[in-house]
């Protein structure tokens, strides 16, 4: 018999290792009656027919656990028979699960008539052997080929997941070996699996899984198009996915270790939760579903099994990188440290969390109340005096601030010898910014002198060195770019054999793995320093092809004169953020923008310059600025508050709502502050070292919409902010300069391949810009893979390939900065999107899917329609920089304007048999445009008019110079009247020769 490679085998090989059967559809495997299985995780089969798709309930488990459980219950609620009495009870759980979710219901039960209704019995402690009997006669199945849908079509899930007959997760499975991959497991979920139904409403199902033998993603909430998976991988040598695997799959980790009987329990009560947040402004409450991501689950779960082994005492680094979900995670820990218990003992009496982020108390309390068997309090230590009433008063979890750490030490040390703690030190992040009070510096004091730039982790560095560690307490360390000090300090000791000692966090999660699994944007990808915006800008600025907007103009001035007028720098900002993000619908036409500033007086001057320019431009957006204290500026006391015109604890909230849109910070907002609608930074502060990683990374938040980020730096260099990045991201990912000439070369290079002409890039453009169906567009693309395969060998495959992707990242690259419009190009970039996935790729390259998977088309459209023009995300799947380079060979030498027009002429028209070659040259690139330029009625329509009218003056001289030109050159002639092409662009060219980029003045040759 051979082996099943089918998405079939592989359903077979999850329900074999979570039962002990295949549970083949149809086929009775261990019926409901019996007990749960004892096999492997304890799960049991259950039959998809069984399934109520009307109430979303498997019945027969559902009935079978009252039965054991709660028979008076179940006999009174009829459950054997499709009768009102059921059908009242199963409206009652449908509508409790709408209205709570699913979670609430098992934690809480069920309160229907006289009747409380328990359905399901959570982990036992230790000890109570009536507690572990009940916990034992839980029922988790899993249903095969799932058929959920009320429609007549029937539609199936690969799995079904459920406990005691609700459901609570669902899977679609792929198999790479049948050239299927969990992105197209995501694409059904996105696509087939109607959000409508009932099974897919919010809080229904806790989580939906796609699966295939390499990766595992997750969503807990779905949206159609809108969906949003997330890996829940391994992590493999520090990046994404997942290491080989010698006993199985890679993904086997999922089924054989998270979903046992107890993992699951675990997650559901200690982890997964509905959070609501309310919107201050509207009122409105928004419900969000939280499933833990691996790495949080696994640190927890570590640390955890770490305390409840060693009890207290210890010192933990947990190196987790921005957007790995630290508040989450700390929240998880704080509340089950509280319950851990180490024989008759509890390990820690209390659980003080350090922070300087206002939000995580606030967090912290949300996220305990929503776990019912945990009674404990939460108390935020404001005053030095508050934690020793709160130790009194048994509060179980106390919050207090960074600048309060040297009492709690204190009250800890003097006073509390006996009891033990467990002492969680947020990153040492100051999103309220400042300097420390008086009472810390005093404090500190003993342990050297505090530097000008110091951070709030240097200060806890510098305390902790200052104070000997206290025995009763363990240290829970978060960072994400931890110094030497930290790790020394909390890190694990890892001896070597020459007698050294180095220093290895407990737990990492690195920045490189979060940007390759998205869960951050790579902020260096386009770091642009300023002066080489300006090279970018100056480039294409003496090209004629291009127009000119008036931002180069201000850029070249700031430049060349090294005029340091803020008010320049705010044009240069405010415009740029209008033209290169506004216009282009960047995250779907919310992102928001920060200026960072040297100091406060900036700041302000910021603030004024750029509500000037705003409301000059009649934009409709405002500025905000942030700083600490009051501030005199212009012979008058000023603060945020006075400023903004609202307080300054609304600034976070104020950014998220139109018409804010600029951020304009000094030393407040620049770490740990979270904001995923930031999309680009304009930076006017020197930043070196971890400053630098940090604040540049408020950036990186993702969001479903956000694609990149942008940051235009005014004072530091590109080697520098390199630098700062690379001890905390191993792979240090920076895009350099790159010359726009650049896409000429590459599109030369494709076009020498001859695997598209250009009628099908036309042609495949204006079908997809408008709407045309799928059928249509693959027949062209087909048609040009079938050229690629046929007519190039191995390596011209390659080199073509490369070359296409580095166009894409180039042109994605140039266009976000550079202001001009390039049809071939844009047309070359669509059309490419959509053929490089369907290009075969080496052996050791994944193989990529087809059209659809590229880009979501519906969202692209709008985009494509609220933009100038179009916009593409980076669709590889590797995070790189923008090479210039592609395939095999260097790319071809750059070419200067003039080479630019001679080789478009000569590739064009270079079949023409001109008997003076040279002559013709000279004519076109010289002579003409000279003539042309010299017309009165022209130049005076470039400087009196606009370029339409110009135009129109331009090709009335163009046609008096061609007449001028029949008695030296009827050769020329007679290609401007007969050949429309040629006509066509020489008129292009000779006005984009010149017509000026400013607006005014005359332009001669160059």
């Amino acid at each position: 018999m051979t082996t099943d490679t089918s998405e079939r085998g592989l359903e077979r090989l999850i329900c074999t290792a979570l039962t002990g059967a295949p549970c083949d559809p149809g086929v009775p495997a261990n019926m409901v009656q019996q007990r749960p299985a004892t096999y492997a995780a304890g799960w049991i089969c259950g039959a998809a027919e069984e399934y109520d798709r009307e109430y979303c309930v498997d019945l027969a488990q559902l009935a079978a656990f009252l039965r054991e459980t709660q028979p008076e219950v179940c006999e009174a609620l009829d459950l054997g028979q499709d009768g009102p009495t059921r059908r009242k009870f199963l409206a009652r759980l449908q509508g409790e699960v709408s209205k709570r979710g699913t979670i609430d219901v098992l934690r809480h039960g069920l309160k229907h008539g006289p009747h409380h209704i328990d359905l399901f019995y959570g982990t036992p402690s230790p000890g109570n052997a009536k507690a572990a009997e009940r916990y034992a006669q839980n029922r988790f199945s899993v249903t095969r080929q799932l058929r959920y849908s009320r429609d007549e079509t029937q539609r199936a899930l690969d799995l079904g997941l459920f406990i005691n007959g609700l459901p609570v997760a669902t899977f679609e499975l792929k198999n790479s070996l049948t050239k299927q991959t969990v992105e197209d497991a995501v694409q059904q979920y996105q696509r087939d699996r109607d959000p409508r139904e009932k099974l897919f409403e919010f809080g229904r199902c806790v989580v939906h899984f796609a699966v295939d033998d390499h990766e595992v993603r997750f969503c807990t909430h779905l949206k159609g198009k809108g969906s949003w998976f997330l890996p829940f991988n391994l992590g493999w040598n520090d990046g994404a996915g997942n290491p080989p695997n010698p006993n199985g799959l890679k993904t086997d980790y999922l089924w054989k270790r998270i979903l046992t009987r107890a993992g699951l329990t675990d997650i559901l009560e200690n982890y997964a939760q509905v959070v609501e947040t309310r919107d201050e402004k509207t009122g409105r409450k928004k419900a969000l579903q939280i499933w833990p991501r691996f790495h949080q689950l696994d640190v927890v779960r570590r640390l955890l099994a770490d305390a409840q082994a060693n009890g207290a005492g210890r010192r933990y680094l947990i190196q987790h990188s921005a957007g790995s979900g630290k508040s989450n995670s700390i929240a998880w820990l704080a509340h089950q440290l509280i319950g851990l218990t180490k024989g008759e003992a509890t390990v820690f009496d209390s659980i003080i969390v350090v922070t300087d982020r206002r939000i995580l108390d606030q967090q912290i309390r949300d996220t305990i109340k929503q776990f019912a068997q945990v009674g404990a309090t939460v108390g935020h230590a404001e005053h030095s005096g508050d934690l020793r009433k709160f130790i009194a008063e048994g509060k179980k979890i106390i919050i207090s601030t960074v600048q309060k750490f040297p009492f709690i030490l204190d009250e800890i040390g003097a006073e509390h010898r006996g009891r033990r703690f467990a002492i969680v030190i947020d990153e040492a992040h100051s999103s309220q910014g400042g300097r420390t009070s008086a009472a810390v510096s005093m404090a500190l004091s003993a342990a050297g002198t505090e530097d000008d730039d110091e951070t709030l982790e240097d200060r806890i560095n510098r305390l902790m060195e200052a104070r000997k560690l206290l025995s009763n307490a363990s240290y829970f360390a978060f960072t994400a770019t931890p110094k030497n000090k930290t790790l020394e300090i909390f890190g694990e000791p890892d001896p070597q054999t020459d007698g050294t000692v180095k220093h290895r966090p407990f737990h990492s999660y690195t920045m490189k793995q979060a940007i390759q699994e998205g869960f951050i944007l790579d902020v260096l990808e386009y770091y642009t320093p300023v002066d080489s915006y300006y090279k970018l800008v100056k480039k294409v600025e003496g090209d004629p092809e291009f127009d000119t907007k008036r931002a180069k103009k201000k850029l070249r001035r700031y430049v060349e004169s090294h005029d340091h007028a803020i008010r320049l720098k705010a044009e240069i900002m405010v415009d740029h953020f209008h033209e290169q993000v506004l216009a282009l619908n960047k995250i779907g036409g919310e992102a928001r923008a920060m200026v960072v500033t040297s100091g406060i007086e900036r700041a302000i001057q910021y603030f004024h310059a750029i509500r000037a320019y705003l409301a000059e431009r009649k934009s409709r957006y405002q500025a905000i600025v942030a700083f600490s204290g009051e501030h005199e500026y212009g012979g008058a006391k000023v603060t945020e508050a006075s400023l903004n015109g609202f307080p300054a604890s609304q600034i976070a909230d104020k950014i998220q709502q139109d018409p804010y849109r600029f951020l304009i910070c000094a030393d407040k907002f620049q770490t740990g502050y979270d904001e995923p609608l930031l999309h680009t930074m304009y930076v006017d502060k020197q930043l070196s070292g971890i400053k630098a990683a940090q604040t540049l990374s408020r950036l990186n938040r993702a969001h479903p919409k956000k694609h990149d980020v942008f940051v235009l730096d005014f004072m530091n260099d590109a080697d520098e902010i390199q630098q700062a990045f690379a001890d905390y991201y191993r792979t240090t990912i920076l895009a350099e300069e790159t010359d726009p000439n650049k896409l000429h070369d590459l599109k030369a290079a494709l076009d020498g391949y001859q695997v598209n002409a250009a009628a099908q890039v036309d042609e495949f453009a204006a079908l997809y810009l408008g709407g045309a169906d799928r059928d249509r567009l693959d027949p062209i693309l087909d048609a040009c893979v079938a050229d690629y395969r046929e007519r190039l060998d191995e390596d011209g495959q390659v080199d073509f390939k490369g070359k296409a992707k580095a166009f894409l990242r180039t042109y994605g690259f140039l266009s976000s900065i550079l202001p001009y419009t390039n049809a071939d190009w844009e047309k070359l970039s669509i059309f490419l999107t959509f053929l490089v996935p369907k290009l075969p790729a080496p052996v050791e390259e994944d193989l990529s899917k087809g059209i659809l998977e590229a880009i979501d088309m519906d969202s692209y459209r709008v985009e494509k329609q609220a933009a100038a023009r179009i916009q593409l995300p980076d669709a590889d799947a590797e995070i790189e920089p923008v090479p210039t380079t592609g395939g095999g060979r260097k790319p071809e030498p750059e070419l200067d304007r003039l080479s630019n027009i001679l080789k478009a002429f000569n590739d064009q028209f270079g079949n023409i048999p001109w008997s003076d070659a040279d002559r013709v040259h000279r004519l076109i690139t010289e002579d003409i445009p000279n003539r042309v330029a010299a017309d009165k009625a022209y130049q005076n329509a470039r400087q009196n008019s606009d370029k339409q009218n110009a135009r129109i003056e331009h090709d009335k001289a163009l046609a008096r110079v061609m007449t001028a030109v029949l008695k030296d050159d009827t050769e020329l002639f007679k290609q401007f009247m007969d050949n429309d092409s040629f006509r066509r662009w020489l008129t292009d060219t000779v006005f984009g020769l010149t017509y000026p980029q400013g607006s005014g003045g005359v332009a001669g040759r160059p």
